[in-house]
């Protein structure tokens, strides 16, 4: 089974939360669920928008940030892609995603952005499918809630140790990730953690 080749946008890898959740679902499953895409264009606009929403963050939170992200997902750097106007959204500034995302032969596009959801029939002639983190996140629960039940396990014992509420499902919501925060909150509840 080869893994599902996934492009992320870069309003999800600017959310921590989603980040998060991105990075260890896919390390976690070895990369055989699935695998995350981007360009140096998404990161770029990541840490532009983490730098002007967070200005008073020193240089080493933002490149150590920056690099965090090219670390855990540096397979998936797509290099090589050709702009052109087969784009079908309505946003011209989103045209160098979906030419990533063709260049790799990304099966999903994964963004929050309006403009990647068409209703007419142009959808149907994309290459790839678009989910919202929301969606995403729970197609992977519906595929792998044991790999789910271990991330959230991990997660809540990683925040119980820094001596802070384990309020995966409060930072899913901000997310906007409703329907996956009550997945979440679900496998939390089936949680047996040590004393």
């Amino acid at each position: 089974m080869t893994s599902t080749r996934v492009f992320v946008d870069a309003n999800v890898l600017y959310s921590r939360t989603l980040r998060d959740w991105l990075a260890l679902l896919q390390l976690r499953s070895s990369g055989e669920l699935y695998t995350v895409y981007w360009t140096e264009d998404v990161l770029a606009e990541t840490i532009y928008w983490l730098r002007r929403n967070h200005p008073a963050w020193n240089g080493t939170k933002i490149t150590s940030i920056r690099d965090l992200i090219a670390r855990t997902f540096e397979g998936g750097r797509v290099e090589d892609f050709s702009i052109d106007d087969s784009f079908p959204g309505r946003d011209g500034d989103d045209r160098h995603v979906h030419a990533a995302a063709v260049a790799c032969r990304a099966d999903f596009i994964l963004t929050s952005d309006n403009g990647f959801f068409i209703t007419d029939g142009d959808a149907d002639s994309r290459p790839y499918e678009v989910y919202t983190p929301d969606d995403f996140f729970v197609l992977v629960d519906d595929s792998a809630p044991a790999l789910v039940q271990l991330v959230t396990r991990e997660q809540t014992m990683y925040w119980a140790r820094r001596g802070g509420r384990a309020d995966l499902a409060g930072h899913l919501v901000g997310a906007q990730c409703p329907r996956f925060a009550e997945r979440v909150r679900v496998h939390q509840g089936k949680l047996s953690l040590p004393g």
